[in-house]
C-alpha cells in the first residue's frame, strides 16, 4: 500500500498545557485543537514558546503539564520513538557520511524492516519528494533545498501520524523559499497529512496555512485564518506582528445618537457601532488608505495632513503622513506616469468607515 494511500489524517488536541525551564514559563496555558489533514502554523517571534510546543508534541524537551492527544490517544509521557511523530529540525541533521537513501532508510534500518520493503518506501518517498535520481549521492553534494527535501523524505517515508516542520526555510535564500513553501503544501495536500509548521515569518504562515496560533511570550494570543486574523487582530500585538499597520489611541463617546472615536491628537473618527466609554485603539491597514490633494469622497473619513517622507518600493510608493502629532503610513499603487506626493506636501487622506477596527483595552 503507498504511503498517499496510506496516511489516516488525525486530530491534535491539547489541553491546558504548562511549560517551564526552572523558574521561568515558557508556556501558559495552551489550548489548541488543530483539525485532521489541516495545514497548521505556529507563528511568532523568537523566544514566544512556538518552538517549545512543537517539541512538545514531538517528544523533546521537560515534560509539560497538561495533556497532549492524537485522536483519543494521550501520548503524554511516551518517548519521541512511540509516538509516531515525524519531525523536520531547522538544520535537517542529515548523517553526512551517509548517501541520500541510507540517510532516507535510517529509520527503517532501525524499526528491523525487511530489505525489499525499505527499498520500495525509500523510493517512494523520494519520488514524492522529486530526488530519487539523487539516491547514490551524499549531503554535501546537495543545494540546500535538495536536503530540506531529502529531511522531508527521511520523515515522511517512516508513515507519522504527524509531520512537524520547525522552520525548515530558514537556512534558504529569499526565491527558493517561496518554491519550497509551495513544493512542501503540495507534498502535504497529496498526503492529507496533519501537518504543523513552526515560523517567525508572517509571509510564510499567510501564504502555507489553513490555520494558525499567534504565539507571544508563552501565551497563544490568536488562533484563526490567516485572513481573518490580519482582517479581524484581538489586540494590538496581533495587528503588528501580521503586517504593516497604523494604530490611534484615544477613547470612544456616543453622543446624539452616533459613536466617534477621539484620538489623542484630536482626531476625530466616527464609528459604526456604539462602544460608548471605552479606551482603546484605531487600527487600519496602509493599503486602505486613498491619498488625494483635496476631499474626493465625501462618505469617507477624511483626514488632513502633511506628507513627511516617503519610500518607493516598486509595486507601491509608501508614504509617511503627518496627522496632528501622529505618522500615518500609506500605500498607494504605483503605476507609471501616477502622482507622487512630495514631501511637505498638503494631502487630504481618505479612509473607509468599513476598513477601520477598534481594538479595546
Amino acid at each position: 500500500m503507498s504511503l498517499v494511500s496510506r496516511v489516516k489524517a488525525v486530530r491534535l488536541r491539547i489541553e491546558d498545557l504548562h511549560i517551564s525551564f526552572g523558574s521561568t514559563k515558557v508556556l501558559e496555558g495552551i489550548n489548541l485543537e488543530i483539525e485532521p489533514g489541516e495545514f497548521f502554523a505556529f507563528l511568532g517571534p523568537s523566544g514566544s514558546g512556538k518552538s517549545t510546543l512543537l517539541r512538545a508534541i514531538a517528544g523533546f524537551g521537560p515534560d509539560p503539564q497538561g495533556k497532549i492527544r492524537i485522536d483519543d490517544e494521550d501520548i503524554g509521557g511516551l518517548p519521541p520513538w512511540k509516538r509516531n511523530v515525524g519531525m523536520v529540525f531547522q538544520n535537517y541533521a542529515l548523517w553526512p557520511h551517509l548517501s541520500v537513501e541510507k540517510n532516507v532508510a535510517f529509520g527503517l534500518e532501525e524499526q528491523k524492516m525487511a530489505k525489499a520493503e525499505i527499498g520500495e518506501r525509500v523510493k517512494e518517498a523520494l519520488d514524492l519528494v522529486g530526488l530519487y535520481h539523487l539516491v547514490n549521492r551524499h549531503p554535501s553534494q546537495l543545494s540546500g533545498g535538495q536536503q530540506q527535501r531529502i529531511a522531508l523524505a527521511r520523515t515522511i517515508v517512516t508513515r507519522p501520524r504527524l509531520l512537524l516542520l520547525d522552520e525548515p526555510l530558514s537556512n534558504l535564500d529569499a526565491n527558493l523559499r517561496v518554491q519550497m513553501r509551495t513544493d512542501i503544501l503540495k507534498l502535504q495536500r497529496a498526503l492529507g497529512m496533519t501537518t504543523i509548521f513552526v515560523t517567525h515569518d508572517q509571509e510564510e504562515a499567510n501564504t502555507i496555512s489553513d490555520r494558525m496560533a499567534v504565539l507571544d511570550k508563552g501565551i497563544i494570543q490568536q488562533v484563526g485564518s490567516p485572513l481573518d486574523l490580519y482582517d479581524n487582530p484581538v489586540n494590538r500585538f496581533v495587528a503588528h506582528f501580521l503586517g504593516t499597520t497604523n494604530m490611534i489611541e484615544g477613547e470612544v463617546v456616543s453622543s446624539d445618537g452616533k459613536t466617534c472615536f477621539i484620538g489623542k491628537e484630536g482626531i476625530e473618527i466616527p464609528l459604526d457601532n456604539s462602544l460608548d466609554g471605552n479606551h482603546g485603539v484605531v487600527v487600519f491597514r496602509p493599503q486602505s488608505i486613498q491619498i488625494n490633494t483635496k476631499i474626493v469622497d465625501d462618505s469617507a473619513v477624511n483626514l488632513d495632513g502633511v506628507v513627511d517622507s516617503l519610500e518607493f518600493l516598486g509595486s507601491v510608493v509608501r508614504y509617511s503622513v503627518r496627522v496632528g502629532d501622529s505618522n500615518i503610513l500609506v500605500d498607494q499603487d504605483h503605476q507609471r506616469g501616477k502622482k507622487i506626493f512630495e514631501e511637505k506636501e498638503a494631502v487630504v487622506l481618505a479612509i473607509q468607515a468599513q476598513q477601520l477596527f477598534f481594538i479595546r483595552e
